[in-house]
């Protein structure tokens, strides 16, 4: 929900007749800076219905579906189908790899849009004959990358990603002959200096999704890769006798953490999730980053290798500073 608050608005307006919301999260303060769908009075309410209820009051005459549920391969094909377009903006590699795959298993169009700091991306990925995503990014990442609430991001940034996402998305819908939408190429922009650079994205023979048949793209598509795993989670204040494990890098650990905990890299559970070892007493074992959404994925790679007890630190090492 990062970039697309304003393609909604922009698409809205436009009078796109039917829009789509998914998102299972809840507004929180610290979203409203880059936001802008939301104010202080939509904090606690399920994002997708408050989009969509500020969308209804923009434009009455259009018809606004919401889904406030994560998508997973489970529900996916059944949600997609129902539009003509796919709008991405989601901030972690398994959520695009699987919005990719489902839309190129159903030959629609991926409008991409990515941000973090100053940084931000478009594309469009599975139009007739152009790439998708995994021509761009066959596998993920072998090392953590941050998202968007760990790495901060400024809150302009997402009003200028999202306002070209739905200019892509007017082009398409309308096809005017004049129009060239980003099919087959990256737009970059370092907002720090407004450079912007555009690159060509081929498309893959051995690419891992769209270049096999339509019928087996998404088989074993894994769950836990979508981190759909619920991890239970514990305040700082209730973190005495328990085995504390701090996930951030090195150069993290080094600035500060919590006196007691050891450290086991995300980057090292990601390779190898037993490179941890549980404790022999049965204690309850505290994952902690620096907001909480790293330790809260380590603790579902733990889980999904078969360790018990296992929780997240909420708010991370800055809730307990």
């Amino acid at each position: 929900a990062l970039p697309i608050c304003p393609a909604l608005q922009y698409l809205a307006g436009a009078g796109v007749g039917t829009i789509g919301i998914i998102d299972f999260d809840k507004v929180d303060a610290s979203n409203l800076h880059r936001q802008i769908l939301y104010g202080d009075e939509d904090i606690g309410r399920y994002k997708a219905e408050a989009a969509a209820g500020r969308l209804a009051r923009l434009n009455p005459d259009i018809d606004i579906h919401c889904h406030a549920e994560q998508v997973t391969e489970k529900n996916v094909m059944g949600i997609f189908s129902a539009y003509d377009i796919v709008i991405d903006g989601t901030d972690n590699f398994a959520a695009k790899f699987l919005i990719n795959d489902a839309a190129v298993k159903l030959g629609k169009p991926f409008i991409y849009g990515a941000i973090q700091g100053f940084d931000g991306e478009v594309s469009v990925f599975g139009a007739k004959g152009g790439p998708c995503y995994r021509c761009l990014h066959p596998k993920p990442p072998q090392s953590p990358i941050q998202n968007c609430a760990e790495a901060g991001v400024i809150g302009a940034l997402p009003g200028i990603i999202g306002t070209m996402q739905a200019m892509e998305t007017i082009k398409l819908i309308v096809g005017g002959e004049s129009f060239r939408p980003l099919v087959g190429r990256l737009f970059m922009i370092d907002a720090r200096s407004m450079e912007a650079n555009i690159i060509a994205v081929p498309r893959r023979a051995d690419c891992p999704s769209c270049s096999k048949p339509a019928d087996i793209i998404l088989q074993g598509f894994s769950s836990t890769c979508m981190m759909a795993e619920a991890i239970e989670e514990v305040g700082h204040d209730a973190i005495g006798d328990c085995l504390l494990i701090d996930v951030r890098e090195r150069h993290e650990w080094e600035t500060g953490h919590i006196p007691g905990a050891i450290h086991l890299p995300l980057s090292v559970l990601q390779k190898n999730a037993h490179a941890f070892t549980a404790p022999d007493d049965g204690k309850r074992v505290v994952l902690y980053c620096q907001r909480g959404h790293r330790s809260h994925r380590a603790a579902q790679i733990l889980t999904a290798a078969g360790f018990r007890n296992i929780f997240n630190l909420k708010g991370g090492y800055e809730a307990w500073r």
